[in-house]
């Protein structure tokens, strides 16, 4: 079955206005599930001596989880923010930040993350 979810210009992708990405960080667009796959992500993020990936979004439980567990896979110091991700029911959200989040990633709090970055 396939429900046309997360495809460009299905209106079934794009949950909320794009910003531009401020202070040097980066934002890419994805073409599956993982955001490493089909992309050069890993080549950019290498080429510029970045070793640490941030990441919030939606779905928790697969594309959020499935970029995690890459960056994890290829070395890369990886921040998953709790807050700033959903899943489709409260218990998957729960299941994920509570038992997979912690195996590939360090959860932070929107908020604690900013503190870390202020100082």
């Amino acid at each position: 079955m396939d429900s046309k979810s997360f495809r460009k210009g299905t209106g079934r992708r794009d949950c909320r206005r794009p910003q531009a990405a401020a202070g040097g960080h980066h934002r890419r667009g994805k073409r599956g599930l993982c955001g490493f796959a089909s992309t050069n992500l890993d080549f950019i993020l290498r080429s510029r001596g970045i070793r640490t990936v941030v990441l919030g979004g939606f779905l928790t439980n697969v594309c959020v989880e499935s970029t995690m567990r890459t960056a994890y896979e290829k070395g890369y110091d990886v921040i998953t923010l709790v807050d700033c991700t959903a899943a489709t029911s409260e218990e998957e959200q729960r299941m994920a930040v509570e038992k997979n989040y912690p195996m590939f990633s360090r959860p932070l709090s929107h908020e604690e993350f900013v503190e870390e970055l202020v100082g």
